[in-house]
């Protein structure tokens, strides 16, 4: 499976199992950011940040290989999807490791989210299965109308920091269950928990090559999967002010968007 960012360079506190899939990553075109842990301020890694042909490449090989998937069998669809919650569950712990060091989260936070995140790859799993189309009435007797789902193509989503896993694998996995490719842009502090982990994981579960891309980088790479032609779909959760942003490029492309903006609803902890 083909990415477009790569860690340039590793600390020696990486879990294993993923380093093989962090050394095959091609290495993006941008600029080097080093990611560091809250909690600490020490250095995790340091990530190739994706810049706009990056995203155009991954967006035309995403766009090749997703026919082929549409085609494919919805019982190996659903298979692979099982089976990437089963390696997911194997590798809770060194998965889980990242998310804290990443986000700076609680260990229960982290369990938390981790148990949802499984969850929503079995809930995507049950998907292909289901009933995908509908019969409708018509104005002339004894004739119904059929309408038929069909996958929307390449699916954009740009996921934020915050729960990354989870928020980004209710986008990922059910827009692969149902036949599309994705481009996934996690927060440049989160590469690895909200991007990386994904394509190991659905990877070695058997998803066949070009389907999911990881691009990591800031506005200007979420601004070209919006308006690159070839991403049919832009799912957003972050900012009411980058959603904004994320709507008004949409909407002049005339693209469905999806947009989960943030509140400010106050918290007070006595």
């Amino acid at each position: 499976m083909m990415a477009t960012t790569a860690p340039e360079t590793r600390t020696t506190t990486s879990p294993g199992w993923l380093d093989p899939f962090l050394e095959t990553w091609r290495p993006g075109t941008g600029d080097l950011r080093e990611i560091r842990e809250p909690a600490t301020g020490r250095s995790l890694i340091t990530v190739a940040q994706a810049t706009a042909d990056d995203v155009a490449r991954a967006a035309a090989a995403a766009a090749l290989a997703q026919p082929a998937w549409a085609e494919t069998s919805y019982v190996d669809r659903a298979a692979i999807l099982r089976r990437a919650a089963e390696i997911y569950e194997a590798h809770r712990p060194e998965l889980g490791t990242w998310t804290q060091r990443e986000t700076g989260a609680h260990r229960n936070k982290m369990h938390h989210e981790q148990n949802f995140a499984v969850q929503e790859i079995l809930n995507a799993a049950t998907m292909p299965s289901q009933p995908y189309g509908s019969l409708v009435p018509s104005v002339q007797p004894e004739r119904l109308s059929m309408v038929r789902r069909i996958p929307v193509g390449v699916v954009g989503a740009i996921t934020p920091w915050n729960s990354p896993s989870v928020l980004g694998m209710r986008v990922v996995a059910p827009a692969l269950a149902l036949g599309n490719a994705v481009l996934l842009k996690p927060d440049p502090q989160t590469p690895i928990c909200g991007g990386a982990m994904f394509e190991a994981v659905l990877r070695e579960a058997g998803l066949p090559d070009g389907l999911l891309h990881v691009v990591v980088g800031g506005a200007d790479v979420g601004e070209a999967i919006v308006t690159d032609p070839n991403v049919n779909v832009v799912s957003f959760t972050g900012s009411t002010a980058a959603g904004r942003r994320v709507g008004e490029l949409a909407g002049r492309l005339l693209k469905k968007v999806s947009l989960e903006l943030g509140g400010n609803n106050a918290l007070v902890v006595l």
